[in-house]
């Protein structure tokens, strides 16, 4: 095995991949005992992916709470089973010329907070199971709706049938199902045939590793290089500084008063209810920054890094 590595990998997924073999190639070229992810991408899309490793799996809900941007296309006309160009036609309604000028009325229907449907083709769990597995089976289900935010749903151009989108969204939104949704709207019916997701947070696909690089056999010293290290992994959580001291103690479970954290710490910079204790370029901590918090009060620690 290799030395230990941390921190996160942004990867640019090509189409056709499926993420898990991705996150196995990374494991392999890295001799990675910990990898994870911070959400995956369907073999039909394109697009950022954030694999996380060895201690930085343990910033997962900070990273995967993210919004995302994607961008994509939907065909009108044409419903599937699975929402997407992979699955069966299940419906086929006539795209009227007309429903060019209806575009925009309609994607404002679908901002802002909604309740959305996953796709009964997707890894949500029913009882244990893959809704997709169960799926697969032909048994007869309906996932329950949630509560998605969808701050843009611009439309970059038409072609009809196809017509291409920008989505900026909450985490957990199906895209997929956005875009059927567009099609009720319409009265056409949709399904999606293109997706790439292009930034989650203040992460962005540019900045990848393109995955057909990253190849058993590869320079693993090259693929290293790209590691964003943990320090530099939250970028729009708030910080503050500790001495070596103080680093020290926290590491081995003190938890510190606000007040020890520093004079030049203000709490309301606290971005989502967290802060990131650094000492130099090492991420200490991260703590929880609650209502209730005060002055010469207690502060949660929450994780903490070695």
């Amino acid at each position: 095995m290799g030395h230990p590595v941390d921190g996160i990998l942004l990867v640019d997924k090509a189409e056709g991949e499926i993420s898990f073999d991705v996150i196995r190639r990374i494991r392999q070229v890295l001799s990675a005992r910990k990898v994870g992810h911070a959400g995956t991408l369907d073999p039909l899309a394109t697009g950022l992916l954030i694999i996380l490793l060895g201690q930085g799996t343990k910033l997962s809900q900070w990273i995967m709470a993210q919004s995302k941007l994607y961008e994509g296309t939907l065909r009108l006309g044409i419903e599937t089973d699975t929402l997407d160009s992979t699955g069966e036609i299940v419906a086929e309604r006539p795209v009227p010329e007309g429903v060019a000028g209806k575009l925009e009325k309609a994607c404002g229907k679908l901002m802002g907070e909604i309740q959305q449907r996953p796709p009964r083709f997707s890894a949500v769990k029913i009882k244990g199971q893959r809704a997709y597995r169960l799926a697969r089976t032909g048994a007869s289900f309906e996932l329950p709706e949630r509560k998605v935010f969808v701050e843009k749903l611009e439309v970059l151009s038409v072609d009809l049938p196809f017509v291409t989108l920008r989505v900026r969204c909450s985490a957990g939104t199906y895209v997929r199902s956005l875009f059927a949704d567009l099609g009720k709207v319409l009265g056409t019916g949709a399904h999606l045939t293109a997706l790439r997701r292009i930034s989650s947070g203040g992460f962005r696909v540019e900045n990848g590793v393109p995955s057909g690089k990253i190849q058993k056999g590869c320079d693993s010293s090259g693929l290293e290089k790209e590691v964003i290290p943990l320090y530099r992994a939250l970028p729009g959580m708030a910080e503050v500084r500790v001495d070596r001291t103080l680093a020290g103690k926290i590491r081995k479970g003190y938890q510190p008063a606000w007040d020890e954290l520093g004079e030049g710490f203000c709490l309301e910079n606290g971005v989502s209810g967290y802060v990131k204790i650094t000492k130099g370029k090492e991420l200490i901590a991260v703590a929880s920054v609650g209502e209730e918090t005060a002055r010469g009060s207690k502060a949660k620690v929450v994780r903490v890094f070695h």
